[in-house]
């Protein structure tokens, strides 16, 4: 079959699921992007003055709000892909600590007449842990990123050179819209496409391939608005679940969108999409083949919009809110490609 026309207005892609010509797009097809050769900011462009205010009109300032953090709790030995982690340990300073303690003992003796101790701790970690919001840069198509970016002039040894998380803009101040697709299928009774954790909870089958229809059938079973430029979109499946349930099986699979479902989301140029498991494409080989998550190269390469994954969604659905005013601040560090600084949702609750 052949490739899509990059003439075209990339945000009316067909929605289907052909494969990009990899060669191409790396011969310039998806090149400057749909912003402009010097675009940094992507769909987050779409954020404009008139969309926050418009955001902040979804809060009835006369009703009770509540926030919701769409963060999980990070530990030491957190479940992640490759060699992706986070280890943790304790600084102990001004007393010596009770044994076993297998942290660092920095100073036995307080410090000065006032006997001031302390501690702290030291971490190492990757920015793409848990929940997080992925840059323009996270994946490219070979050599090729963003606006027809070369992965020469952008790395070196401490970072990229560009589109860093400093470079995103003011903080992210949008509506969000959760499509609710596990409570779908827990409405339908849909046992194939469901199972049950350690813990006795529903999450989506693993693997389980999201589907346009899917995400239409929730939308309209929510009674969702239509969706708009610089919205943000969140999807449930329930996966994030099983971190502390059955890490190992949540390292395993996950559930997700593949080609068709990405480019029916990029329609409306969203700010940002997000899943709340560790990868925003389905698992299942028979979906993907020998391809590794071409949605994420679609999202952020052709489309310049960000992902979230491993978002904590749970609350949002336990409380009934499926509409929200989302807020997200990066940790803005020189050569960072993602972001796990929290992102936070607001909205009115009976």
């Amino acid at each position: 079959m052949p490739a899509h026309d990059a003439s075209q207005d990339p945000f009316l892609d067909p929605v289907d699921d052909e494969p990009f010509d990899a060669e191409r797009v790396e011969a310039g097809a998806w090149s400057p992007g749909p912003y402009g050769p010097a675009d940094t900011l992507g769909t987050y462009r779409e954020v404009t003055p008139a969309k926050r205010a418009a955001a902040l009109a979804l809060l009835d300032a006369g009703a009770p709000i509540r926030t919701f953090t769409l963060a999980d709790t990070l530990f030491d030995g957190y479940p992640a892909f490759g060699d992706r982690g986070l280890r943790q340990r304790l600084v102990v300073s001004g007393f010596v600590p009770a044994k076993p303690f297998a942290g660092v003992q920095q100073r036995e003796r307080p410090w000065g007449r006032n006997r001031m101790s302390s501690l702290e701790e030291r971490v190492e970690t990757t920015w793409n842990l848990g929940s997080k919001i992925n840059g323009l840069l996270h994946c490219g198509v070979g050599s090729t990123f963003y606006g027809g970016r070369k992965g020469d002039a952008l790395v070196s040894d401490r970072g990229v050179t560009d589109l860093d998380t400093t470079t995103w803009g003011p903080p992210l101040l949008t509506r969000g819209l959760l499509l609710d697709v596990l409570g779908l299928k827990q409405s339908q009774g849909a046992a194939r496409e469901l199972e049950t954790t350690r813990d006795g909870g529903t999450v989506l089958r693993g693997g389980y391939r999201l589907t346009v229809e899917d995400l239409e059938q929730a939308v309209a079973r929510q009674r969702l608005p239509a969706f708009e430029p610089g919205d943000a979109l969140l999807i449930r499946t329930g996966w994030v679940r099983l971190v502390r349930s059955d890490p190992d099986r949540y390292r395993s699979a996950c559930p997700g969108p593949y080609l068709r479902e990405a480019r029916w989301l990029a329609r409306t140029r969203p700010a940002l999409v997000g899943v709340d498991a560790w990868m925003f494409a389905t698992s299942d080989p028979a979906v993907a083949g020998r391809s590794i998550s071409p949605t994420l190269q679609l999202m952020l390469v052709r489309y310049g919009i960000r992902v979230g994954e491993g978002l904590l969604l749970e609350e949002l659905a336990q409380a009934g809110v499926d509409r929200f005013v989302l807020c997200h601040d990066p940790l803005r560090v020189v050569g960072a490609t993602a972001s796990n600084a929290p992102a936070t949702a607001i909205a009115n609750v009976a």
